[in-house]
């Protein structure tokens, strides 16, 4: 997910990720809260909706990671 994009991460988007670029998408969506939550802590944040939809990108992302551990989703690409 780009930074400044204001569109939510779809699971059908997530789907077709392998657990690599799954595995880039939540280190960038975290860096990105974390850049977020700086800027609502200095009132400079204008869409406090912001947070909670990249707070649901990493849960969304941390869901497919946890379906390919399981089994559930088959293994696409490299990371073990």
């Amino acid at each position: 997910m780009a930074k400044g994009s204001a569109k939510p991460t779809k699971m059908l988007e997530l789907r077709e990720l392998t657990e690599l670029e799954l595995k880039n998408r939540l280190i960038e969506a975290e860096d990105n809260l974390e850049a977020l939550r700086f800027q609502l802590d200095a009132g400079q944040l204008p869409s406090t909706s912001r947070v909670r939809s990249v707070r649901r990108d990493i849960a969304r992302i941390r869901t497919m990671q946890r379906e390919f551990e399981l089994g559930i989703r088959a293994r696409k690409g490299g990371v073990k």
